[in-house]
């Protein structure tokens, strides 16, 4: 196939810098959206991934991957083991809503003597500018394609404000050809707009990587009982199958919003979407045993719907609070289905005093046709992406950290320091030199040739870039592509300012005494500052906690957790557990409302 992408690995390059690089080649012949700094992805490198959590056990040889990183390097990493082996891709990435996105943090129980038992923390930013956005997303689906199988089917889900560019850009990189619904999914309620007709529908669009061959399971919406009894009466003799209904067409208008604080299904984080939307997704276009990737997971709707839809799963999401809420989610489901998994053993997290936290217990009708289960799930970290506990927060933190001065209207630096210019690279991840490109693109040329005329031979620019650990020579490399001198100061926090105070840490009190596990006190330091709360004014140390996991034989590297205390939505967790008598060293991980967690580890006695 002549349109077909084609991505080589290339091995010339691992002498150099022992990493393994992948190349590009674009569609030929087919439009493309252009537009200011557009750079053609031409090929990414390996980043390794970091194994942190575990739970439950494989089926058949496959675990489930749960990743927290940057997806484009979280799709990179999989490039290896993956490409060209994921059969259904579901994607909700960002609207480019030109809001913030924020979750209501509350107490539990609420009997702190503190007017200030709720707040609201900024989950993530979806405020873009243009370029950036389309250059963004560009790059993943590139990746994307090449991660889908040859049957494999992609579905981005999108709105008014993107929809039309992401489809340009999706026939770039697939062909117009392999282009197969826009599906529109009409929803109510919301705010009317006084001058505009209110916008009451979402746009999905439905790619394949084949275009005579691909996964596809007619589904069918029943008839309503009026509907039934006429074409029963109209067909009488005649074989239609009146009890299975009409094909679901691409006009979606029978899936409701999760609303309302009552609403079960709600789990309290932002744009979540309902899971009778994925299942219908997920049963339309993979069968029981493909793979389901989404990698821009929030709050876990995909990879919980494919887990109890008998599919096997990998998400990833650059939010902590996604991870958490998702890993929450995930045991609950995993505990409720695992006595349907014949084939596999008891999942067996819970301890039989404890009420797990588990999805609705209807069944997404057709379970019991399901043979085997994979409820057993592991989390990564990519590229020690753990440096931050909130991305949203970094930039902020470290311009105060470091005394950067704004730059107000601003779209190319961070503000400005000593007289240089401040560039805030990823905060994350350490600095690669496929970073730079934003600087590249949008420097002021311009500017720099009137410098250069006015002061032959002196630097155009003074630069600060500030990384959390980045490539060798990322000054050198930036100079390279720029025709002009530039004055470029690298500084790198984890190593110039490792003495550097991000975030208190918390503190916790914790005992084995007479073979139980007691929690006596913890202080989550940073919730307490952000409710504005002392030490001496928490009497239940449980208002602040999400979760209690505990792994009574830690091998000092990935954490196993056989004991989980995730309660319900207002409950507390217990804070005492029994310890088993074959306990070793032991390690316990306390989750705040924030997602944060302090882990401990208690060595044997």
């Amino acid at each position: 196939m002549t349109d077909k992408l084609n991505l080589k690995f290339e091995e010339e390059n691992k002498n150099i810098d022992s990493v393994d690089r992948y190349k590009f080649e674009p569609i030929k012949g087919y439009p493309m959206l252009s537009w200011k700094g557009k750079r053609p992805f031409t090929g990414t490198q390996y980043y390794p991934a970091q194994l942190k959590e575990s739970y439950g056990n494989e089926t058949d040889g496959w675990i489930n991957k749960i990743f927290w990183g940057d997806n484009l390097q979280v799709m990179s990493h999989l490039l290896k083991e993956f490409r060209g082996k994921i059969d259904l891709i579901y994607i909700d990435p960002p609207f480019d809503s030109k809001a913030d996105y924020k979750k209501n943090i509350e107490l539990k129980g609420k009997e702190i003597t503190n007017d200030r038992t709720s707040f609201e923390e900024k989950q993530y930013t979806d405020i873009w500018n243009n370029d950036e956005y389309l250059q963004f997303m560009h790059e993943r689906l590139i990746l994307l394609r090449e991660l889908l199988s040859i049957d494999g089917t992609l579905f981005l889900h999108c709105d008014y404000r993107k929809n039309h560019h992401l489809k340009c850009i999706l026939d770039e990189i697939f062909g117009q050809d392999f282009f197969r619904n826009e599906i529109i999914w009409t929803y109510s309620g919301g705010a009317i707009p006084p001058k505009d007709f209110p916008r009451k529908h979402d746009t999905i669009l439905r790619y394949t990587k084949s275009n005579t061959n691909w996964t596809f399971n007619v589904e069918y919406k029943p008839y309503n009982e009026l509907t039934a009894k006429r074409m029963k009466s109209i067909h009488k003799g005649v074989m239609v199958d009146v009890e299975r209904g009409t094909p679901i067409t691409d006009w979606w208008t029978d899936i409701k919003v999760p609303t309302g604080p009552m609403n079960k299904e709600k789990v309290g984080y932002p744009t979540q979407k309902p899971k009778a939307l994925l299942e219908r997704i997920i049963k339309a276009s993979s069968n029981p045993g493909d793979i389901v990737f989404d990698c821009f997971m929030g709050s876990g709707t995909t990879q919980a719907v494919a887990m109890k839809l008998g599919r096997k799963f990998i998400g990833a999401d650059i939010n902590l609070g996604a991870i958490e809420t998702t890993v929450k989610r995930l045991i609950g489901v995993a505990n409720e289905i695992e006595p349907k998994n014949k084939k596999s053993e008891k999942y067996g997290l819970f301890e039989k005093e404890m009420t797990p936290v588990a999805e609705d217990k209807a069944s997404y009708g057709e379970n019991d046709k399901i043979e085997k289960f994979y409820t057993g799930f592991s989390v990564y970290n990519v590229n020690n992406y753990d440096v931050f506990r909130n991305p949203v927060e970094a930039k902020e933190i470290l311009k105060q950290a470091l005394e950067i001065q704004p730059l107000p209207n601003n779209t190319i630096y961070d503000g400005e320091k000593d007289g240089r210019m401040v560039k805030i690279m990823p905060v994350n991840r350490i600095a690669t030199k496929a970073d730079l490109n934003e600087l590249i693109s949008n420097f002021n040329y311009k500017s720099f040739e009137k410098k250069e005329n006015e002061n032959p031979g002196k630097a155009v620019e003074h630069l600060l870039l500030v990384c959390m650990g980045h490539e060798p020579d990322l000054g050198a490399s930036l100079q390279k592509e720029v025709p002009y001198k530039l004055d470029i100061e690298v500084v790198d926090i984890l190593r110039d300012k490792s003495n550097l105070e991000f975030k208190r840490d918390s503190e916790a009190e914790i005992v084995i005494e007479k073979g139980r596990l007691k929690i006596k006190q913890f202080y989550p330091m940073n919730l307490l500052q952000k409710m504005s709360l002392m030490k001496e004014n928490v009497d239940d140390w449980r208002e602040l906690v999400e979760s209690v996991k505990i792994d009574f034989n830690y091998d000092g590297g990935v954490f196993e957790p056989t004991m989980l205390d995730i309660p319900e939505k207002n409950e507390l967790v217990k804070g005492e557990y029994p310890v088993p008598v074959d306990a070793g060293t032991v390690r316990v991980k306390i989750t705040d409302l924030l997602s944060e967690s302090l882990e401990i580890t208690i060595e044997e006695k």
